[in-house]
């Protein structure tokens, strides 16, 4: 092992130690290839963790393994991302053979634990898709397992690297309106986007502990960096009223519904040649329907949802997410002792947006590198002063451009300065799931949650 090669091997190590590392401690040897093995041949697994690392840094990387239980679409997702690497049914055997430098776990929620820990236990460095877990037992194995391993956990948080959630992050960290006081976050899903969740083993809490947690997390994470604290106390409603046993008429799938002509939420995945290549031709196997009726009667996660987060710095948090709203999009609004800022994305009455609806998500989603630029504002309004509009250069695919940005940082630039302080590990993911869970648990027991009786983690007054 060249000296360049360990130095590179200890540094991923350093990598999501805590938030206060700088992601600038992970370097690459110039010759010699980062070992990857990914476990979870789903859509996230094979585009933005497979085909786009294939395609973009194939000179510093090597996939050396694939794993899934559904060996048909395994063989698929090889073909998909463009690698030769060998297939493994068996997520131990693969390690075990390959001896991967690191393991990108892909897999359904309520598994990503099952191989994290064992990824950090057979000595890799782990990277996890979010969220990291999907309870508190799970997500406290997951802390044992980093402390008694000399490996450490990252966690894919693309959100933060959007440019605007960044110019966010600026605004704030430079003390634009003072010390924040409290947050007002509201985010929605619409009819198509939303709607997909509950077709989904996303629907089921069992396997992705309900939206508090799969789709929140994203915003919680965003939170605990912008306030730049940690969640102290949760107290939620939630309900489900809309989907699942609520809905007037129901079937087996979509593809055989006999209410194909009078459901508004039916879809055709057969006309999506790319799904139906990756979960239709694969069903037979493992009986995954990607196309389940949303009405079916075993849907029991909420569809409406609201909590109210205190900061261990006393900032308060009110959130809200919709699930079946007419358009995608969100607003958020921060109070602070010298003003207000407002920020908001894909708000239709606030701009003229050529992106339909039913075409929000996927175009989110796209991984071609073909980038559709233009300028967003926030609001940056000051105390006794007119207000200001500050506008954002952005990008629409790739997740606001995010997606990117946290490949380039990882693989690209890893030595390149970051002010803003967007690594992730496993506090971070950590900290973004409690307050889900704490928020599932207000609900379920009708009362305040205290973030620091879920794990051994006590929140911290700063982040960093």
């Amino acid at each position: 092992m060249t000296t360049s090669r360990r130095t590179f091997l200890s540094s991923i190590s350093m990598l999501a130690a805590s938030t206060a590392m700088p992601l600038s401690s992970f370097a690459f040897a110039p010759s010699k290839k980062l070992k990857v093995a990914l476990v979870g041949t789903g859509i996230r697994g094979i585009t933005f963790w497979g085909k786009r690392l294939v395609d973009q840094y194939s000179d510093i990387l090597e996939f050396v393994g694939l794993s899934d239980h559904n060996a048909s679409r395994l063989a698929y997702g090889q073909k998909y991302i463009g690698t030769d690497c060998p297939l493994f049914t068996d997520f131990d055997e693969m390690v075990k053979t390959t001896r991967p430098d690191l393991v990108i776990v892909t897999t359904k929620d309520s598994n990503h634990h099952e191989f994290i820990v064992k990824g950090l236990d057979m000595g890799c460095d782990v990277l996890t898709e979010k969220p990291m877990t999907t309870d508190e037992f799970k997500c406290q194995e997951i802390i044992d397992a980093e402390k008694r391993s000399d490996k450490k956990l990252i966690v894919g948080f693309n959100y933060r690297w959007s440019p605007y959630a960044t110019k966010i992050k600026e605004l704030l960290q430079n003390g634009s309106i003072g010390d924040l006081v409290s947050i007002d976050f509201n985010w929605y899903l619409n009819t198509y986007h939303g709607a997909s969740y509950f077709r989904r083993w996303h629907g089921e809490m069992e396997s992705g502990g309900s939206l508090w947690v799969h789709k929140a997390t994203h915003h919680f994470d965003l939170l605990n960096w912008w306030i730049n604290s940690e969640p102290e106390q949760v107290f939620a409603y939630g309900d489900l009223e809309f989907y699942g046993k609520n809905g007037p008429q129901r079937g087996k799938n979509c593809r055989s519904c006999q209410y194909q002509n009078s459901c508004d939420f039916y879809w055709d995945i057969n006309k999506e040649p790319f799904l139906k290549k990756l979960y239709v031709d694969h069903e037979h196997e493992d009986g995954y329907i990607r196309d389940n009726c949303l009405f079916r009667e075993n849907v029991d996660i909420y569809d409406k949802m609201s909590a109210q987060v205190r900061y261990r710095d006393n900032t308060i948090l009110n959130y809200s997410l919709t699930t079946y709203s007419p358009y995608e999009g969100w607003r958020v609004a921060f109070n602070g002792t010298k003003g207000r800022m407002e920020a908001w994305q894909d708000i239709p009455y606030l701009k003229n947006s050529t992106v339909a609806e039913a075409e929000k998500h996927a175009k989110e989603m796209e991984q071609s590198g073909a980038e559709e630029t233009y300028v967003e504002p926030l609001i940056v309004h000051k105390l006794w002063q007119p207000h200001q509009t500050v506008e954002v250069p952005m990008e629409k695919s790739g997740h606001g451009g995010g997606d990117k940005r946290l490949h380039d940082k990882i693989f690209a630039n890893p030595n390149a300065p970051d002010p803003y302080d967007r690594t992730a590990g496993l506090r971070d993911g950590a900290m973004s799931i409690l307050i889900g869970i704490a928020a599932r648990r207000s609900i379920e027991r009708g009362v305040p949650i205290n973030i620091a009786d879920l794990t051994e983690l006590e929140p911290k007054r700063k982040r960093s």
